[in-house]
């Protein structure tokens, strides 16, 4: 399978693998001047890229790099990005900054990981009943913490 990335902007980084067995691709901004996230701040940084992946059944998801979440604060604001295999717009990524601090965004820093995952396309229908089981219908909290 093959990932196909069309630079958008002549100074764009295309995604790298920090290891052979890393299972995200490093995602670089693309930034003509440094942008500063305020505490409490979503910022969409733009990456200069597009994508076409090679089977259409999948989805590459966009998470946060850990380094920066557990260091500097520095999150998704969305949880986890999700860029579907028929989109062929620009990638951005809203980064959120849960620090006390104000940080700088710089061309060509590492701001987040996309992996590649299959995705089954099931069809969508309607039931009147749903089969019973040991859960049912607790919700949030009900296996408890321990």
């Amino acid at each position: 399978m093959q990932l196909y990335f069309k630079k958008l902007k002549e100074h764009a980084i295309l995604p790298t693998r920090a290891t052979a067995q890393s299972a995200g691709a490093d995602l670089y901004a693309c930034l003509d001047a440094p942008v500063t996230i305020r505490p409490g701040e979503t910022v969409m940084i733009p990456l200069g890229i597009a994508c076409q992946p090679s089977d259409s059944g999948t989805v590459i998801l966009i998470f946060p790099r850990s380094g920066l979440a557990s260091r500097d604060g520095i999150t998704l604001a969305n949880a986890v990005g999700v860029v579907d295999s028929d989109y062929r717009g620009e990638w951005k990524v809203p980064l959120h900054n849960i620090s006390q601090q104000d940080f700088a965004v710089e061309h060509g820093m590492r701001i987040a990981q996309a992996v590649l995952m299959p995705v089954p396309f099931p069809e969508i229908l309607e039931t009147e009943t749903l089969d019973e089981t040991e859960r049912g219908v607790s919700s949030f909290g009900s296996s408890g913490i321990k």
